[in-house]
């Protein structure tokens, strides 16, 4: 693996793991622009936009820009988050040219009116649809209970208001504030010339406007609350419950990342264990999630509305019993050997190694090879994991609850 980085005079940084025994290239571009960058008149904007994307420019129509990378073969997509919006491709090397100025058209799009006007009626119907995901629901409204008065508690999706009220004027002028080349972090993984890179790079990308938004980061401070939605016709009670953790910039977050597998991974954790092998949970997981500034423990529990209790009061021992004596160090290393396998195995295709290689950038301005990271994944300690514990402790700070139950928990 060979790594370069390079900044265009307009503030793009572009970043290339390159690899010349790989048999395909990846490539990215991540926004720093998302839901929590929003304000409330323009409510999920930023996921509106990377629908507009694929609608193409002056050059290029929505049929082109969708039959032409179909054409060259590529694996293409787009996604927003609560901070990054991501679109990327995967294809064969002889086609970077091709690929590179096809995902340089969506930086950029027209935006025309009439996409504008035809794509609300999609987004709308994606809103009613997330609706009925009961799990999507919970996380929705234990994000916005928990990060009250704080960027990260406003929804990626928008709600049906904000986006019926939003206009493509709006979105032009967001657009412009926030797809800035400052703004911009443009990833290569895998068989790729760097000469040529640059020399793209430059062709699809030197004339963007400079420039660079300002996103505060402070760390959420978090008040207990809980919010109960009451769907008597399902059959589930599913329950999110947040509580605060290491931020994307702390180096405590490898050792929460660890955790989070020994005691909530979707097999042989703790809580998969005592609560699903058992039967008395569908769902048993405990997640970290970092941010810019902040971080969350996410529980989650799905199960039969009469357990609910009984399960929550488990969560809540073995979190008690982990706050109080940590994990041991045959967990720890069972963790460690999941985490690198994962590693290892996503590093061997250019399109695992892009989500990597740009996250890392855009949040620490650092590189970190498969090697680095596997050496950073053993130097946790049980003692890393205690003052992770002492810092951020296990529990809930905020819950939602959807299902038939009319009150749960504390």
């Amino acid at each position: 693996m060979i790594f370069h980085k390079v900044q265009l005079k307009n503030g793009l940084q572009i970043i290339a793991e390159l690899n010349p025994h790989a048999h395909s290239v990846a490539v990215g571009y991540f926004v720093r622009a998302g839901s929590r960058d929003e304000s409330t008149p323009v409510s999920g904007v930023s996921h509106f936009l990377e629908h507009m994307a694929f609608k193409g420019n002056e050059k290029y129509s929505a049929d082109d820009v969708n039959r032409i990378f179909d054409e060259i073969g590529a694996n293409y997509n787009a996604s927003t988050s609560e901070e990054i919006t991501l679109f990327y491709g995967s294809f064969l090397p002889e086609y970077i040219e091709t690929a590179m100025e096809l995902l340089s058209t969506l930086i950029y799009p027209s935006l025309r009116k009439d996409d504008f006007d035809m794509e609300k009626k999609v987004i709308l119907e994606e809103i009613g649809m997330y609706d009925d995901l009961h799990s999507f629901t919970a996380y929705e409204k234990s994000m916005q209970t928990h990060f009250a008065d704080h960027p990260l508690g406003r929804s990626i999706l928008g709600t049906v208001q904000s986006i019926t009220d939003l206009t493509d004027d709006q979105m032009r002028q967001y657009h412009a504030d926030h797809y800035l080349a400052g703004n911009l972090t443009l990833a290569i993984a895998g068989n790729a010339d760097w000469d040529q890179i640059l020399e793209l790079a430059n062709k699809f990308c030197a004339d963007w406007p400079a420039g660079r938004t300002d996103r505060p980061i402070d760390e959420a401070t978090p008040e207990k609350n809980a919010k109960v939605i009451i769907e008597k016709g399902i059959q589930q009670q599913h329950i999110m419950q947040l509580a605060p953790a290491p931020a994307a910039q702390d180096p405590l977050r490898l050792p929460a990342e660890l955790l989070s597998v020994i005691l909530g991974d979707d097999s042989n954790s703790r809580l998969y264990w005592k609560l699903v092998d058992t039967g008395l949970a569908d769902s048993a997981e405990l997640g970290f999630n970092e941010y810019d500034g902040s971080g969350t423990w996410l529980t989650y529990l799905c199960s039969d509305p009469e357990l609910t209790e009984s399960n929550l009061q488990i969560f809540q021992e073995i979190y008690d019993d982990v706050n109080a004596n940590g994990v041991t160090q045959e967990e720890l290393d069972r963790a460690k050997n999941k985490i690198a396998s994962r590693l290892v195995l996503r590093s061997e295709r250019p399109m695992g190694r892009l989500s990597s290689l740009g996250g890392n950038w855009v949040y620490r301005q650092e590189y970190f090879s498969v090697e680095d990271d596997l050496k950073l994944l053993e130097s946790v300690t049980l003692e890393s994991i205690q003052e992770l514990l002492q810092k951020y402790p296990l529990g809930h700070s905020t819950t939602a609850a959807v299902g038939p139950m009319a009150s749960v928990g504390d």
